[in-house]
Formats: C-alpha cells, sequence, structure tokens
C-alpha cells in the first residue's frame, strides 16, 4: 500500500482499513462485555491476585488472572499483559508472574508500579492446552494445529478467533471500577507483541502499545523463506494478497504512543522488513505531529529475546505515557 500524502487521505482510509483486517480474519462471533466468575483470590505484598474466567460465546472458557496493586484509592491505569508463545503451552498466562531467568516476573513489576494488570490463557495455552475439538485426548502443540483446522472448515481463522478473544478481555477490563478505561496499555513478546500489535490496531482504546520481539513485515518474512519458524496461529489466509502489511498495522495505532522494541538479529522480524515498517509508520505518526510518539529501539546482535535492557524499557514507557 503506497503511503497517503495528506492527515484527512489517511483518515478517510482508516475504518475501511480496520474493516479489512477483520474481514480477514475469518467469519468471527459477536463481541461482547463478558461478567466473569472470580474463582480464587490471593493476597500478595501490595498486591492481590484474582483469578477470574468466562464463557467467550463458543462453548469455550477463558481463565486469567487480574492483578491489582493494594490499597488502591482510586482508579488506576492498566496493561493487559499478552503472554508469550515458545512451544510453553502448559505456560500461558503465569509467563506474567514467573521469572524469565535474566528478566523479573513483569506482571508483578507493573502491579507494584500502580498498574492493574490482567493476562489470560490464549488457545492452546495453560489451561486452555485441551481446549480443542479432541478434548482431553490432546494437548498444546496438537491443540493448536487442531483449532487451526476446525476454525477454517468454519470459516474462521485460528488468529482471529485468539484477537477475539482478547478484545473480549479488553472489554472485561475496561469495565472495572478499578480502572481508569482511558489510560489502558498492552505489552508482549513475540506472540504476545503480535496480539499486542493486532489489538491496538483495531482498538483504540489501548493508548499505549510496547511489543516485544515482534516486528514481522509478512512480505520479508516470507521472502526469506523461513516459514517453519512462525507458528501455525501466525498464518492469515490472504495476507500477502492483500497489500496490509505490519506497516499499516502500527500505523493504525497513530497517533497513540507505540514503542517498538526488537533485536536487530531476530530471524522473525527481518531488519530490512523491520526498517521499512517504521518509515511508512513514522510518516503517518508525522501527520499528527507526533513522531515522538513511535519509538523503534533497535538491540545489536540480540536474536528472539527479551532482555533485561528490553524490560527495563518497556517499564519506563509506561510510566512515561500510561
Amino acid at each position: 500500500m503506497n503511503l497517503p500524502e495528506t492527515l484527512a487521505a489517511w483518515e478517510t482510509q482508516r475504518p475501511e482499513l480496520r474493516a479489512r483486517l477483520w474481514a480477514m480474519l475469518g467469519d468471527l462471533p459477536p463481541r461482547f462485555t463478558p461478567h466473569p466468575t472470580i474463582t480464587m483470590t490471593l493476597q500478595r505484598e501490595g498486591y492481590r491476585v484474582e483469578k477470574f474466567e468466562f464463557e467467550n460465546g463458543v462453548g469455550d472458557t477463558i481463565y486469567g488472572y487480574t492483578l491489582v496493586p493494594d490499597p488502591l484509592e482510586a482508579p488506576a491505569p492498566a496493561v493487559l499483559y499478552q503472554h508469550y508463545h515458545g512451544n510453553k503451552y502448559f505456560l500461558g498466562k503465569d509467563e506474567m508472574l514467573l521469572d524469565r531467568v535474566t528478566v523479573p516476573p513483569l506482571g508483578v513489576e507493573l502491579v507494584k508500579q500502580g498498574y492493574v494488570v490482567m493476562g489470560t490463557d490464549a488457545y492452546a495455552f495453560g489451561e486452555r492446552r485441551w481446549q480443542g475439538p479432541a478434548g482431553n485426548r490432546e494437548e498444546g502443540a496438537a491443540t493448536e494445529l487442531s483449532l487451526f483446522k476446525k476454525f477454517l472448515w468454519e470459516g474462521r481463522t485460528l488468529w482471529g478467533m485468539m484477537v477475539r478473544d482478547d478484545v473480549l478481555t479488553l472489554n472485561y477490563l475496561a469495565s472495572r471500577q478499578d480502572v481508569d478505561a482511558t489510560r489502558i496499555g498492552t505489552t508482549g513478546m513475540s506472540l504476545g507483541g503480535s496480539r499486542a500489535t493486532w489489538l491496538a490496531a483495531l482498538d483504540e482504546r489501548i493508548q499505549v502499545v510496547i511489543p516485544v520481539a515482534q516486528m514481522t513485515r509478512y512480505q520479508d518474512y516470507a521472502a526469506q523463506g523461513d516459514f517453519s519458524l512462525h507458528g501455525i496461529y501466525y498464518y492469515v489466509p490472504g495476507i500477502l494478497a492483500s497489500g496490509l502489511d505490519m506497516e499499516i498495522l502500527v500505523a493504525l495505532a497513530a497517533p497513540r504512543a507505540q514503542i517498538i522494541l526488537i533485536g536487530d538479529s531476530d530471524p522473525l522480524s527481518p531488519l530490512a522488513g523491520v526498517r521499512k515498517i517504521h518509515e511508512f509508520a513514522r510518516q503517518v505518526y508525522r501527520f499528527y505531529d507526533g513522531p515522538d510518539r513511535l519509538d523503534l529501539r533497535l538491540y545489536a546482535g540480540v536474536a528472539h529475546q527479551y532482555t533485561p535492557d528490553m524490560a527495563a524499557a518497556m517499564l519506563a514507557g509506561f510510566r512515561q505515557h500510561l
């Protein structure tokens, strides 16, 4: 897609671009605001953990955690934390509570800085490892592959259903009385970074988006031929032919704050593609006199990793913008 010449031209195109992205995700069920059941509450030093669940409208249960600062005297800003893939199907939402060896539990770091933090299991992860057509006869990767096939037969996509679940979670997060719905951000690594980027592109309630180790331009990734590096969830029918590449998704978040943290040696995000994305999106941000609200940080010699420097930049980014 060619860069629009004016802000008016971009804003005319923007609703159509979002509609086309939604259409490529398939014939998705309606979205709604869920009313979860709180199944457990744990008190920790300086915060509490609420475990919740809700039905997503197609017979599947979404499981999640909310971390709430304690005490909390007024509605707080919130962060929707998107977990990564890494073939760690057992982990899911628990990622935000666990050390990464080099990086501390980031959900805990965020709640201790005053944010309400929410995270849920994506399809095939965590408590949803068996939530596929075969039930408990399949787990994790097998569930993921079966869901990909099932949803295609139903005219949907696995990625579309994952994004839809994230919108349902955002609806719940924004509806909470302890959350300032005008100050919601999202972040995550890899799969989580993709979830964060797509959600910010499609839903303007996200005020700050910080994807980590995710900035894959589909055309450039396809050109290098390493299709096996990305999981099956990542493949959306028609994306290469559509002309809607990652730069459109990044630009659709303008003029909201966006900090992209990526290693310059990440094989999942070819560097030439990252630069094309940034150049296109930077021009769109300039339409709004906000080029400083799009921040690309390349980490020399870093592959597909979440480094301590990236974690520090993520935390600082939310402090600055949220």
